[in-house]
Parts: structure tokens; C-alpha cells; sequence
């Protein structure tokens, strides 16, 4: 029997620039990410998403990449770190100031138990919200001797004490490189980094790669980069083509062969409260990020082994 795609394929062959064929590869990747099964990972992973370059998709990766894998399987805590709160909001959580949030979480007032909400959308996502308070934080523990594992702390105590097992942890973090983002990098194992397909892509990765070197050497050696998205990916064009191949031949094993197009879906979907993936789940965008999560998820193996050979070196 004719699938959809052959159907359109075949309608629209005559050209293949038309929206039919669009259609047709759009129809055909969404089926194939629904009768994929998505491997869960054998130990909780705990990724930091940063880059202090800011527009580069970090908030809508981290929230997309997040209930992309909630949406087929895992169970999913994001914590934002963000006191833009941007994460809070594309996944429908109230974080208005005054509210609980990782602030309060961060200063030893609240347990995190006490500020984890769920995702109205996806049962399986579980978010710790920020608010505009949290900007004020950097200056209020500036001077604890601990002041760079206070989300460490508070997330092991979380993670130790609650009867939900987390398949991954992602936290979204600001853009820049101030306390907030060490904080951080030292509750987590794992960073991944989006990188706009644009021109000045690679400019201040070498600063976020130095800070994260920094941090492994003086805070935690068993941090590893494990994962590169390219962004706002045009494949029509050459320049989007030719960052995308300069970025994969510097970092060629983390970098994901999935990419994220520009859609308007993933720009209008915060606005309505949602994740792209349930905003417009059949549309590219939701796709994009449903391959990037399967890609991450296929590569829990090998990522979780490079993490135990750090560990054992360190």
C-alpha cells in the first residue's frame, strides 16, 4: 500500500523545489521518528546547555531537545538557570518574581523538591523555574566558600532523595559566563553547546571551550563536551553548508548530524506557552529536534563510557 509520502512524492514529483515535495519529506521523516524507539540511558545524564554568545537557540534547544525525549520515553528535569526565565516559559510554568525558583533554591531557602513543576504539556518533563530574582543571586553568594557547587549540592540531595528516576537533566543557562553558568558546570557531566550556522559561528566557542577546561581542572575533571547542534541550518544555502562542514571537521564526534532549521513554528511556540514539539508536532522544526534527541539518546552508550574513563583518570 502507498504511503502518504509516496503519495505526495509521486503528485508532486515534477518539482522537486515545490512545497509537495516538502511535504513529502516532512510526512516521511515524522513517521520514521514514530516508529523508532527511543533507547533510554543506563544512568541519569546531567547536560549543561551554554554558550555565552547569545542568539544561538540555547533556551529552544535545551527546551525542545527536552521534550523531544520526554515526548518519546524518557523521564526529563530541566532546571533554568536563566533569570530571563525563557525555559520557565516556553514550558508553560509560572515564574513570576516572588515565586519559587531555583533562586531559592540557590540561597538554601527551599529544597528543590519543593520547587519542581511539571510540564502541563508533557507529564514526563519536570522543570525547576527561574525568575527575574535569580539575577540578583551572583552578588548574594558571591562570598559562601561554596558558592560554585550550590546547584550541585541542592540537585544531589533532589536527585538522592526523590522517588522519580530522571533519564536526563538538563540545565539552560544564561548567556555568559559568570557564576550562575560554573554553577552549572559543576552539577553536570555533560555540556552541549548549539552553534548558529552563521558566519561568526566559531567566534567565542574557543572562550566557552577555555572555561570549560578551567572548570575540569579546578572544579570537575569528569566534565565532558559531549554534544555540538547547529542551528538555524538552511540548507539551501552554501554558507550554512560550508559552517555546519568547518564545525564537524574541528569536532567531528560530537558533533550531531541533525540540524535545526529557522521555522517560524520554533519562534512562535514559546509565545503560546509550549515546546515546538507539542506546538506543531508534525512540523520541521518539532522533527528536527525529535532527530536531535534520538541522536543524543542513540549515543548514551559511548558518552556515559567517556564519562567513566574520566572519572577513573581524574
Amino acid at each position: 500500500m502507498e504511503s502518504a509520502s509516496d503519495t505526495l512524492q509521486r503528485i508532486f514529483d515534477s518539482d522537486s523545489s515545490s512545497v509537495g515535495m516538502q511535504m513529502a519529506e516532512e510526512s516521511s521523516r515524522y513517521a520514521a521518528l514514530k516508529h523508532t524507539k527511543f533507547p533510554r540511558p543506563a544512568r541519569t545524564r546531567r547536560i549543561a546547555v551554554a554558550n555565552q554568545k547569545g542568539g544561538v537557540g540555547k533556551t529552544t534547544s535545551t527546551v525542545n531537545v527536552a521534550a523531544a525525549l520526554a515526548d518519546n520515553g524518557a523521564r526529563v528535569l530541566v532546571i533554568d538557570m536563566d533569570p530571563q526565565g525563557n525555559a520557565s516559559t516556553a514550558l508553560g510554568i509560572d515564574h513570576a518574581s516572588g515565586n519559587p525558583s531555583v533562586y531559592e533554591v540557590l540561597e538554601g531557602r527551599l529544597p528543590m523538591a519543593d520547587v519542581v513543576t511539571t510540564c502541563p504539556q508533557l507529564p514526563a518533563l519536570d522543570v525547576v523555574p527561574a525568575s527575574i530574582d535569580l539575577s540578583g543571586a551572583e552578588l548574594e553568594v558571591a562570598d559562601l566558600p561554596n558558592r560554585n557547587t550550590l546547584l550541585k549540592e541542592a540537585l544531589d540531595v533532589y536527585l538522592d532523595a526523590t522517588d522519580t528516576h530522571y533519564d536526563y537533566v538538563f540545565i539552560d543557562c544564561p548567556p555568559s559566563l559568570g557564576l550562575l553558568v560554573i554553577n552549572a558546570m559543576c552539577a553536570v557531566t555533560e555540556m552541549m553547546i548549539p552553534i548558529q550556522a552563521e558566519y561568526y559561528a566559531l567566534e567565542g566557542l574557543g572562550q566557552l571551550i577555555n572555561t570549560i577546561g578551567l572548570v575540569q581542572q579546578h572544579f570537575n575533571p569528569v566534565l565532558l563536551v559531549s554534544t555540538m547542534l547547529i542551528t538555524m541550518f538552511d540548507k539551501r544555502t552554501l554558507l550554512s553548508r560550508e559552517v555546519f562542514a568547518e564545525v564537524k571537521g574541528h569536532y567531528p564526534s560530537i558533533v550531531l548530524d541533525a540540524t535545526i532549521p529557522r521555522t517560524v513554528k520554533i519562534s512562535e511556540a514559546p509565545s503560546f506557552s509550549q515546546s515546538v514539539v507539542t506546538y506543531d508536532p508534525k512540523g520541521m522544526g518539532a522533527i528536527s529536534y525529535g532527530e536531535a534527541a534520538l541522536e543524543i539518546a542513540r549515543r548514551s552508550p559511548s558518552v556515559l563510557e567517556a564519562i567513566d574513563a574520566r572519572r577513573n583518570n581524574a
